[in-house]
């Protein structure tokens, strides 16, 4: 199947129009709870945790999930949904890979693996009241996922026995051989004796001898359809008997218009053929059609979703359209853009009021995408934000909530932990995204990583934001329309050197030149050999000028270099004020240089300026922007969700910016506090604090916008907030 590029844009043109608040209920984020507030408390604070495959008690009010690294599974009390608290956790003795709730029993299936040619595991019932195992049978192989029929008297178990992934590249055949396991249940209860493996060898056309059974979900007539999904292929089996219905390959797509390297650039001009869809999770929208995502293994990943009928045949074909409307709001993975994009993984789909929704969860942009399901073409609403890495949801309609659980756990790296978030259905305005790109030539403006800010000196509303080092091969100056809604970047204009992108730059400022053009600060790194300085840009981007650092300002270098920079005075008498991110070797503890340069009279001076002292991380300045009589300066932490503490705007009057001689004793400047960030940014959508607040700068009317820098999505949920801020100020 040969997805064009004009019917993928014109679907992710649907998808822009349709970000924007409409008269419709809207999703927005309303809690965001971290899974490690649910550790025993005999582990350490840091112990790795993740929320996986998420599911709901009946009564709506308690979200159970399981987490693989930790060996157990997490109980939350969603009973006020917007301040969600930690229920405890129940150790497994092995592995678990997916729940779901049938009754007042949870459901676990257990890996146990000896190892990867030794499968085994366990079907385990808990009492959720009481938090207690009930009973446990053996499965005879490795689990993965695992669900009940409507009628709940039986359960569906995707017996994979996975492959060593180190093993021959990943290639199958691996032996031994998964299945499908089928369990009668009443109330609740399993019973072990009952236990009916279905034989899936034979197949599929991709090692049929070696089937990978990854997701099972079961439709209301007791159909179950399962994933293989190294295999590529489809099974649909009559859950009371066993019996294998019909299968089908899940075939290849033809993309156009699709990213495909990793360099440092986003392109929307590619192309690639015949790719496998390698289907991950499934789900029954009604009892003929299913959708599948696509998030491929070691051969495919068409990076979309599909909607099959139980035939096999193709009702809806998702292609780049998704991809590209993910791409739209900053979250495209460019890390990943060789591989498989932004990997649909997870599936969820419900019925709210009358209207029918499936959700995509995209594991490497860190996305919920939401759909109407038409019973035809569905139609995408929103892209909501979510956590690292979104696993899979659970839609409570009873009470207008869905809840996702995101499986990335960086706390031992400084990062964000693992969360669950929630969401609800409600009338209002969409929360999220803050910033979204305009369509061009028929692709969406390619951003992510922005690092700096400064407002246009006519226009009110107009601002141009930099990308940092992330981007490293497309260095670029965003023109941003903040008098949107969602504020829209309505251009791109490249930072040329002879005519080619200018490599080896780190733009973390702007500030206008006062001729069309602008100064960029570049933020070096000894140890990769590129060098701190500033440039000026024409107004097409092309540099005309580079400046390095005098040698006395480098002899106390450090990689924590320039973070902004602001321009003082017009003319001969323009100054350029620049804020070095931290301490360098010749800097006191807790001061950090303000630098002057003047372009005319090619003079370089620097002042101290004294920094906020937090009890975790490290402190620095992110932001100088000039306005009036001073100059603000954003001071932040490194820090991430409850452990941010330290995300403030200060001022210093220009008069006091009388720079000293560098490589002599500098002047200290006095701050003045202006504004709190924190609130801002734990309001803006209910999810936790992002530590990169990068950019800060006034329009021409004096009105304050902030931008947050997303790590273009590396290790990062991707999540770009872009906000005025309410400033209480006079000059």
């Amino acid at each position: 199947m040969r997805i064009s590029v004009r019917a993928a844009l014109t679907a992710a043109l649907l998808a822009s129009a349709a970000l924007p608040a409409s008269a419709d209920p809207v999703f927005n984020r309303i809690a965001s709870f971290p899974v490690a507030s649910n550790l025993p408390t005999d582990k350490e604070k840091l112990t790795p945790t993740s929320a996986e495959i998420i599911t709901a008690s009946e009564d709506g009010n308690t979200l159970i999930y399981s987490d693989s690294p930790l060996g157990g599974i997490g109980f939350v009390d969603i009973t006020d949904a917007k301040a969600p608290k930690a229920a405890g956790a129940l150790m497994m003795d092995g592995e678990p890979t997916s729940v779901t709730v049938a009754g007042s029993k949870v459901l676990v299936a257990v890996n146990t693996s000896e190892s990867f040619v030794k499968p085994s595991g366990k079907f385990v019932v808990v009492d959720i009241a009481s938090k207690s195992i009930e009973a446990s049978c053996d499965l005879g192989g490795q689990p993965d996922s695992v669900a009940i029929s409507g009628d709940k008297s039986f359960a569906a178990i995707a017996i994979e026995n996975e492959r060593d992934e180190d093993l021959n590249d990943g290639e199958i055949p691996q032996m031994p051989a998964g299945d499908l396991a089928i369990i009668t249940l009443k109330d609740g209860v399993a019973d072990c004796g009952s236990i009916k493996h279905v034989d899936v060898t034979g197949l599929a056309d991709v090692a049929g001898d070696d089937p990978e059974p990854e997701f099972v979900s079961i439709n209301s007539l007791g159909e179950i359809a399962l994933t293989l999904q190294e295999n590529n292929h489809i099974v649909i089996i009559d859950g009371k008997t066993g019996e294998v219905k019909t299968h089908f390959s899940a075939g290849t797509v033809d993309l156009d218009g699709v990213d495909t390297k990793s360099d440092g650039a986003l392109k929307f001009t590619g192309k690639l053929e015949a790719v496998a869809r390698e289907p991950d999770a499934l789900k029954w929208l009604d009892d003929d059609r299913f959708v599948i995502a696509n998030e491929g293994d070691y051969k495919g990943g068409s990076r979309g979703f599909t909607i099959f009928d139980k035939t096999g045949k193709v009702l809806y074909e998702s292609g780049p359209s998704l991809e590209l409307a993910i791409a739209q709001i900053g979250h495209f993975p460019d890390k990943r853009a060789k591989s498989k994009g932004v990997e649909p993984e997870g599936l969820e789909a419900a019925t709210f009021g009358d209207q029918k929704y499936f959700f995509v969860m995209a594991e490497r942009s860190s996305i919920v995408a939401v759909y109407k399901d038409t019973g035809a073409e569905p139609e995408l609403v929103q892209l909501l934000p979510s956590g690292i890495s979104p696993e899979s949801a659970i839609a409570i309609p009873a009470r207008n909530l869905l809840a996702t659980s995101n499986e990335a756990d960086l706390g031992e790296d400084g990062g964000a932990r693992s969360h669950v978030m929630l969401y609800e259905l409600a009338e209002g305005e969409a929360a999220y995204p803050t910033l979204q790109s305009a369509m061009v030539d028929g692709a969406p403006i390619g951003w992510g990583a922005l690092s700096g800010l400064v407002g246009d000196a006519e226009k009110n509303g107009t601002l141009y934001a930099v990308n940092d080092s992330f981007y490293g091969a497309q260095p670029t100056i965003f023109t941003i329309d903040a008098t949107q809604k969602p504020a829209m970047i309505t251009s791109a204009l490249p930072v040329t050197r002879g005519g080619a992108a200018a490599q080896k730059l780190d733009i973390e400022g702007i500030a206008l030149d006062g001729k069309g053009g602008f100064w960029l600060a570049s933020e070096g790194d000894p140890a990769k050999l590129t060098g701190h300085g500033i440039y000026n840009v024409d107004a097409k981007g092309a540099i005309k000028s580079e400046i390095g650092f005098p040698v006395e300002l480098l002899a106390g270098q450090t990689r924590f270099g320039l973070e902004g920079i602001t321009s003082v005075g017009t003319g001969d008498d323009m100054t350029l004020w620049m804020a070095v991110q931290r301490e360098w070797k010749d800097d006191g503890k807790g001061m950090v240089k303000l630098v002057s340069y003047n372009p005319k009279s090619k003079e370089w001076g620097a002042v101290h300026y004294p920094l906020e002292k937090t009890e975790a991380g490290w402190v620095g300045l992110s932001e100088i922007t000039a306005r009036g009589d001073y100059v603000y300066i954003v001071e932040r932490d490194n820090q991430i969700g409850d452990n941010a503490k330290l995300k403030k705007l200060y001022r210093v009057a220009i008069a006091d910016l009388k720079p000293g001689k560098i490589g002599e004793e500098l002047p200290t400047v006095t701050k003045e506090e202006v504004h709190d960030f924190l609130p801002d940014l734990k309001a803006a959508t209910n999810g936790y604090a992002v530590d990169k607040l990068e950019g800060f700068a006034f329009d021409a009317a004096g009105t304050a916008y902030a931008v947050t820098d997303n790590d273009g999505v590396d290790d990062s949920s991707g999540e770009t907030l872009f906000w005025q801020v309410d400033l209480n100020i006079t000059n």
